[in-house]
């Protein structure tokens, strides 16, 4: 996908591009290819970009901070909203599906939409599994998903299983380490025992 990007622009045939081109370029890799993206890259002598699927598969957050020397703003790219909060950036939003944020050198960025969104189809293993508990994803707290997927979970065993069946289980085992949010939550509807029997050797 970056190679049919860096082509697409290299084919504009300038040693110094601009907005236009960028967003131009992008949008023929859009055409081409299918699938899902988050991506940040920095053009040399230009600046730095950060572009989105069409589809929301992959996450992507872009966050500010006021500059260390006292004059404008630094700005930073990121798939998870934590990674901007522990360098100190505080006010930070998603990029939309099919978006690309544009930062030239010594600019505030420029918000284009490269393609219209086709649907939204976050990967469901960000929040089960990839990011971390107190990440923001597109507005949803992934602390507060997978807690509920706990209950979704306990309601779904409550259905399948009979109360007599439910009270052989002995206990509720986080397994892997990012389900220690929702196993909680399914020992506590099930009113079965919760314990950490399985840990990671380091």
């Amino acid at each position: 996908m970056l190679n049919v990007f860096a082509n697409e622009l290299n084919e504009t045939g300038k040693a110094r591009v601009n907005d236009k081109d960028i967003v131009g370029a992008l949008a023929r890799m859009y055409d081409k290819c299918f699938g899902a993206w988050a991506c940040t890259a920095m053009i040399a002598g230009f600046g730095i970009i950060g572009f989105r699927d069409a589809f929301g598969i992959r996450p992507l957050v872009i966050g500010s901070r006021p500059s260390d020397d006292g004059e404008g703003y630094d700005y930073m790219m990121a798939s998870e909203s934590v990674a901007l909060k522990q360098l100190g950036f505080k006010a930070f939003h998603d990029v939309l599906p099919g978006q690309a944020i544009i930062i030239q050198k010594g600019m505030s960025p420029k918000t284009y939409q490269v393609q219209e969104q086709k649907c939204y189809c976050p990967d469901a293993f960000e929040y089960i599994y990839f990011a971390r508990p107190d990440s923001i994803m597109d507005g949803i707290s992934v602390n507060q998903s997978r807690e509920n997927l706990g209950y979704k979970l306990a309601e779904k065993i409550k259905k399948t299983l009979t109360p007599e069946e439910i009270k052989e289980i002995d206990v509720i085992i986080p397994i892997p380490e990012t389900s220690n949010t929702s196993a909680p939550c399914v020992a506590a509807k099930l009113k079965r025992k919760y314990y950490q029997g399985f840990i990671k050797t380091r």
